[in-house]
């Protein structure tokens, strides 16, 4: 095998003209999922944070996401037990998104002078409630685009992606699927930029185009969805079960983690990753919105701020995986933890001692910059190194443990690590009056978080070299009485 065998034997080993374009059809859809998630993301921050402030976004968190969360996958469960073909559920899952947001640039904006009611409040007032339902077509986008990004990786393509890819294919698809989803986020940067929120373009005409932009990008979804399901896909053998997926409500979650040490570190990682990511975006967001008061001149900054943040996560999942082999589970697991809590101090260092509104430009650009610099690493190690660490922790553990666990770890993260965070984030706002003024009481929750982060990783790099040399020292039993037989 040549040079250029090699190469591409290493950047793109899939052979074979059918699952080449079985391949690009799948790929496709992740790609057009993650520039749709990336759009939508960084418009309703826009929206949101420049018309009610960042403190909005905890509380639309607590009382519009969570509950519509809940109701949307009660739904889905529901329809799902209605209808039979597996390609309309699909289809009748994404297309209410799609729908939504071509109204909302084409209708619900246009039209926001006579659907807004005014209260006579602002932001800077602390009635964050009444300003949200001012401005209530812009808190409904938001929701609307939270649940997408819950539905659109998990259902419409990973979902999809575990039903139409034979196994013995998954190790060679996979990790491909990564690569592409992490060009989706500078392509859609690239795209605001130069398209949609170009200089010289009002908000309204950026709006059309961009609601446009996703709607097409639903549009080729669905296209090669058909396309797969007519004529690419290939009998499946059934994958082997590993039994059913456990269901533990929140109490029964916290029990069975304080039952494993092992389990109960692991959950520490979720957590901590999670409360401190959402206490410095709201930070991050909130100073953006002050140097950039303007929708649209927010709107570009983000643009360039997820160009980044997909190029460097490109290039992060390549090094992560060098990091892991090389130096081991521990540092790999590490990492992300200490590079936010050093890249944390001189973000919120400066907060703290520039506290007010009318900052010099020098300061303000130091402070966006090292928060921009904080959540670009914290953002591309979560997906270079944190994901990857979590996954392979679960490895050694019985059959059990991996079911009841993971099950265990996700209501826990779901419902203490996002909806507590926002609630105590709410608590902050109201008693400080906003989110700047709460800086100090953030910094230290941020800090005693990460600090816990670390600990936990110390104590589960032990337990998970013991578990690991067990289960290691099982497998080549097995293979020892297999030969004997």
């Amino acid at each position: 095998m040549g040079a250029l065998g090699l190469m591409r034997a290493a950047v793109f080993p899939i052979y074979g003209s059918k699952d080449i374009v079985r391949f690009l059809c799948l790929g496709g859809i992740k790609f057009f999922v993650i520039f749709c998630l990336t759009l939508t993301r960084d418009l309703k921050d826009t929206l949101v944070v420049t018309s009610c402030g960042a403190e909005a976004i905890t509380f639309l968190k607590f009382f519009g996401v969570l509950p519509s969360s809940a109701l949307f996958f009660l739904g889905y469960a529901k329809l799902s037990s209605v209808v039979v073909s597996k390609q309309a559920l699909w289809y009748m899952t994404a297309a209410p998104f799609f729908v939504f947001f071509l109204m909302f640039g084409f209708c619900l904006y246009p039209l926001r002078g006579l659907l807004h009611p005014n209260f006579h409040t602002d932001a800077a007032s602390g009635f964050f409630m009444s300003t949200i339902l001012e401005n209530w077509t812009f808190a409904l986008f938001y929701v609307v685009a939270e649940l997408y990004s819950s539905v659109s990786v998990g259902i419409l393509f990973w979902q999809l992606a575990n039903e139409l890819v034979p196994a013995e294919k998954s190790t060679t698809f996979y990790p491909l699927f990564g690569q592409m989803s992490s060009l989706a986020p500078v392509l859609a940067g690239f795209f605001v930029r130069r398209v949609s929120a170009p200089e010289g373009i009002d908000m309204e005409t950026s709006m059309r185009r961009l609601s446009g932009a996703v709607t097409l990008c639903g549009i080729a979804m669905v296209v090669l969805h058909y396309t797969y399901y007519s004529h690419l896909k290939e009998p499946v053998a059934a994958k082997k079960r590993k039994g059913k997926k456990a269901v533990m409500s929140f109490g029964e979650s916290l029990l069975f983690l304080a039952r494993s040490n092992y389990l109960g570190c692991m959950s520490v990682l979720v957590l901590g990753y999670g409360i401190s990511i959402q206490f410095s975006d709201v930070l991050f967001k909130n100073m953006v919105k002050k140097q950039y008061p303007a929708p649209l001149d927010y709107q570009r900054f983000f643009a360039d701020f997820s160009s980044s943040v997909g190029l460097f996560t490109f290039f992060a999942i390549f090094l992560g995986s060098k990091i892991i082999s090389r130096f081991g589970w521990g540092a790999g697991a590490a990492l992300p933890p200490l590079i936010m809590a050093i890249l944390g101090l001189p973000f919120f260092m400066l907060i703290v001692l520039y506290p007010g509104d009318d900052l010099p430009p020098h300061v303000m650009g130091w402070i966006v910059t090292s928060g921009a610099l904080l959540g670009l690493l914290s953002k591309a190690t979560k997906n270079a190194l944190f994901d990857p660490t979590l996954q392979i922790a679960y490895i050694p553990l019985d059959e059990e443990l991996k079911v009841k666990g993971k099950a265990a770890i996700d209501v826990l993260g779901s419902r203490l690590g996002k909806s507590g965070c926002a609630l105590l984030q709410q608590v902050l706002v109201l008693y400080f009056g906003t989110i700047n003024h709460a800086a100090p009481a953030v910094a230290a929750i941020f800090f005693l978080v990460t600090l816990g982060w670390v600990a936990a990783v110390a104590k589960l790099s032990i337990l998970f070299e013991q578990e690991m040399a067990a289960y290691n020292k099982a497998i080549k039993g097995e293979e020892k009485g297999a030969k004997l037989d």
